[in-house]
């Protein structure tokens, strides 16, 4: 009963295992998908890629360049792609990382609901 979708996402997550059902479960939903395992590969293909990306999933915590640094680089490039932010870290290590502003949060581990959703309700951005 989860409506399906026709937008693009870029997920980036260094966990190949949560990146590999996340890919299945998004692609089920209609998704379709470009996988990154880090900021630098997710710049990357950002660069390679002409068509519009709708979302950035990325996770908070990943090695070198974080999420948040990400989402603001993958901005710069892409106007008006919304963000999406996976985390298995409690709210007080999110609010340290986090940028200010509201931002949408999906808690890992998440189910095909929960990641539907969130994917289906991340606010605009510009």
């Amino acid at each position: 009963n989860l409506p399906g979708a026709t937008e693009t996402i870029l997920l980036v997550e260094d966990e190949d295992a949560v990146r590999q059902v996340s890919v299945r479960v998004l692609q089920r939903l209609g998704y379709r998908v470009y996988e990154a395992r880090d900021a630098a590969e997710a710049l990357q293909l950002l660069d390679q890629v002409s068509e519009t990306i709708h979302l950035l999933l990325t996770d908070v915590v990943l090695p070198a360049i974080q999420g948040p640094e990400l989402a603001e680089e993958v901005r710069k490039r892409r106007r008006g792609i919304k963000v999406l932010f996976a985390s298995g870290h409690g709210a007080d290590v999110l609010r340290e990382r986090l940028p200010e502003q509201a931002v949408s949060v999906i808690q890992k581990p998440f189910t095909l609901e929960s990641l539907a959703r969130g994917v289906r309700e991340a606010p605009d951005q510009s």
